[in-house]
């Protein structure tokens, strides 16, 4: 452990100047690390959840190109088919993608947005080129509102879940990593008036456009749920048997219909973070979402983007889904498997939004 935390302080103290090899995965175990993985669950997603893949929201139109996206992350045997459903309309060939820092705090890291130096990620196909547009999105921003810190980008495991599918849908994708670690909504709002006009000037100057040439997407897992296998703590406001799974699933459901879907507002933004945020400290939860800063952040930022380009952002719900909703997607032939338990008594929630 004191080796790996000396080579994570090293790593973490390269400036945005220093490119370093290709980042390599965290999770081997529930996400793709081969593009004949990723074939092979999306073949079988399609053979055992065409039902629900075929019901999954509204982007049927196989034109669609999203401009914003919100993802879940989690291993994808229980995801399954939010993610083709997805992905599958993200099509841009540069991919601004903000992340969870499920780690920040043991690295003291908040307040700042977390970019990285590592020239591309390694990916099923190979690896996934980290667009060179980064650089001058951060020399836009404000020093204080930003820091390059690999080694929380180094430990992340939020956006890599997202980054095969990406790739599967346009092997030449480039992408952005910026993760959101804890911050006050205040200061959400500051970081993205800055962010949004970083963003804009950078893809105009490079003569893309939103949505074709490039886009957002967000990652989060929607609420974490029960009173087992979580480091002690019970998050179970409805019980655990299953009239409460039925009650916190529609309560979810409530938070991504009303506050993500629909047409997108600072209003609706303010309401998820009070409905996920504690009142009284905003490192802490309310309702256990692990994206209670990138959805705000990220959000934040595409709806003043939508304002200065004139061009409103509305939320199509794409599917809810949870760990324990669906037959698991068969992977352990595949080398694949899970890294958390599903049950009643320990489960998550998953919220795909597509904002076209």
């Amino acid at each position: 452990m004191p080796v790996l935390f000396s080579l994570l302080t090293m790593i973490s103290c390269r400036n945005a100047d220093q490119v370093l090899a290709d980042r390599q995965p965290v999770d081997t175990v529930g996400f793709a690390q081969h593009a004949w993985q990723v074939d092979s669950v999306l073949a079988r997603i399609e053979r055992l959840q065409s039902v629900q893949l075929k019901g999954a929201g509204a982007l049927t139109d196989n034109s669609t190109s999203l401009r914003v996206a919100i993802s879940p992350h989690d291993d994808y045997t229980y995801v399954g088919y939010l993610y083709p459903a997805l992905f599958e309309h993200v099509r841009s060939e540069v991919v601004l993608l903000f992340g969870v820092g499920h780690k920040a705090r043991l690295f003291g890291l908040e307040d700042k947005i977390v970019f990285g130096s590592y020239g591309s990620w390694k990916s099923p196909g190979g690896a996934v080129e980290i667009s060179a547009l980064q650089n001058s999105i951060m020399k836009k921003m404000p020093e204080d509102q930003f820091i390059v810190h690999d080694s929380l980008q180094t430990v992340e495991h939020s956006l890599e879940a997202l980054v095969p599918f990406l790739e599967h849908y346009n092997p030449h994708v480039k992408i952005i990593p910026v993760i959101v670690p804890a911050m006050s909504f205040d200061r959400m709002e500051t970081i993205a008036a800055s962010l949004s006009e970083a963003i804009l000037e950078t893809m105009e100057d490079a003569g893309l456009s939103w949505g074709t040439g490039w886009s957002v997407v967000i990652s989060t897992d929607a609420v974490h749920y029960g009173n087992d296998d979580w480091g002690g703590k019970n998050y179970d406001r409805f019980g655990v048997d299953s009239a409460g799974y039925f009650l916190a699933v529609e309560y979810e459901k409530q938070i991504m219909n009303g506050m993500l879907a629909g047409d997108l507002t600072p209003e609706k933004i303010k309401a998820f973070s009070t409905c996920t945020v504690s009142d009284n400290d905003y490192h802490e939860y309310k309702w256990t979402w692990c994206g209670r800063y990138s959805i705000p952040l990220g959000l934040l930022t595409a709806y003043d983007m939508s304002v200065k380009t004139t061009r409103p952002l509305t939320g199509l719900s794409v599917g809810y889904s949870t760990s324990i909703a669906n037959e698991p997607v068969p992977v352990a032939d595949l080398g694949m498997g899970v890294t958390a338990p599903a049950k009643l008594t320990h489960w998550v929630g998953y919220a795909a939004v597509g904002f076209e």
